[in-house]
């Protein structure tokens, strides 16, 4: 969580923000599947790609190490091939795990990816949620939330300043000169992930896109603070900022075949989501998702069926969460590639258009 007291700082555009309607886009951990991790990677490309064409927002990739939850361990080269692979969507990593960066090199990769494709990366940023990820890489848990907000400050002054001085704890730097900008000015769109109504005042000061996850009681709770500081902070007349929720989502024409394919993908990546801690005999601190996928979709974290079914069910969360963003997750656990192309297709002929329409 970044601290109140953390300046503001300059305010990137808000190029999703484009008006108050409800926006779609995608999660994506990349957990693992059982095929050779050549073509896992030319599935995601082609399954991206349709997202791009079939009119999705934003594309938003984790960063994990180590565990078969995420498979894009290195954002930045994952992203350049979207980068190349599409057009219009927009697209990012959610988040950068800024404690295992050099904030330099870092800021060179953004640059590079924004550039590339002429203003599309949205810039997720985060300390990082797993603490034996970051010990692999010999960073202490302790230690990360300060080296996080440390190199948080280093990046924004190499995107925005053409000099970079920073004299800290973590990292000391003495007229760096900045040769890359990025596309966007004076930097791409941030995104943060928000666990605590705490986190939710620093978003809406610095017009910081946020997502959080969770049950529809807690997502309602931050999203209530969220339009409530909005209203004193900011022009009531601008545009909210997106504050967003991502559901694992498989839209299909038989309900049969719906269910049965969402309870082996969702219990196969929440395997993935708990290896580590069962490596390491532990819990996490805050578990949002449930074991199985009967508790899954009775806490509302998992909409499958028919596409009116669908519909109805993630119209009833988004009034009863109020958030203006859903992140929906169309590739998960065992899912084929066809699987995904099938209820990515249904979703957006069916869904999505509807669901553009509402007004949170």
């Amino acid at each position: 969580m970044i601290p109140h007291h953390l300046k503001a700082f300059e305010k990137p555009s808000l190029q999703l923000n484009i008006d108050d309607f409800m926006k779609i886009g995608v999660f994506d951990h990349l957990d693992t599947r059982d095929i050779e991790l050549a073509q896992f990677y030319d599935d995601r490309l082609e399954l991206v790609r349709a997202y791009d064409q079939w009119g999705f927002h934003a594309y938003h990739v984790a960063e994990h190490h180590f565990t078969p939850l995420g498979l894009s361990p290195s954002p930045s080269v994952y992203l350049s091939a979207i980068a190349q692979k599409t057009q219009r969507i927009l697209f990012g990593p959610l988040v950068y795990t800024l404690p295992l960066y050099h904030p330099l090199r870092l800021a060179d990769e953004i640059c590079m990816l924004d550039q590339m494709s002429k203003g599309r990366l949205q810039l997720g940023i985060g300390r990082g949620v797993s603490p034996f990820e970051v010990g692999y890489f010999g960073v202490d848990h302790a230690e990360s939330q300060s080296i996080y907000l440390e190199s948080f400050e280093v990046l924004m002054q190499s995107l925005t300043q053409s000099v970079v001085n920073h004299q800290g704890e973590h990292f000391q730097f003495t007229e760096v000169p900045i040769v890359l900008k990025p596309f966007q000015k004076p930097h791409p769109p941030l995104w943060y992930g928000v666990g605590h109504p705490e986190g939710v005042d620093w978003c809406v000061l610095n017009r910081v896109h946020a997502v959080v996850n969770g049950p529809l009681e807690r997502v309602k709770l931050i999203t209530d603070r969220f339009r409530e500081r909005w209203q004193e902070m900011q022009d009531p007349d601008a545009s909210m900022s997106l504050i967003g929720t991502s559901r694992h989502v498989i839209v299909s024409e038989s309900e049969h075949e719906a269910q049965e394919l969402g309870q082996f993908a969702y219990e196969k990546w929440y395997s993935s989501f708990m290896h580590l801690f069962e490596v390491h005999q532990s819990k996490p601190q805050f578990n949002a998702f449930p074991a199985s996928f009967k508790e899954a979709s009775a806490a509302g974290l998992i909409a499958v069926g028919k596409p009116a079914d669908v519909l109805e069910r993630l119209m009833d969360e988004i009034k009863r969460s109020g958030v203006n963003y859903l992140l929906a997750r169309f590739a998960f656990g065992d899912l084929t590639l066809a699987q995904s192309l099938q209820s990515t297709r249904l979703f957006a002929k069916y869904i999505m258009p509807t669901l553009e329409q509402l007004n949170p």
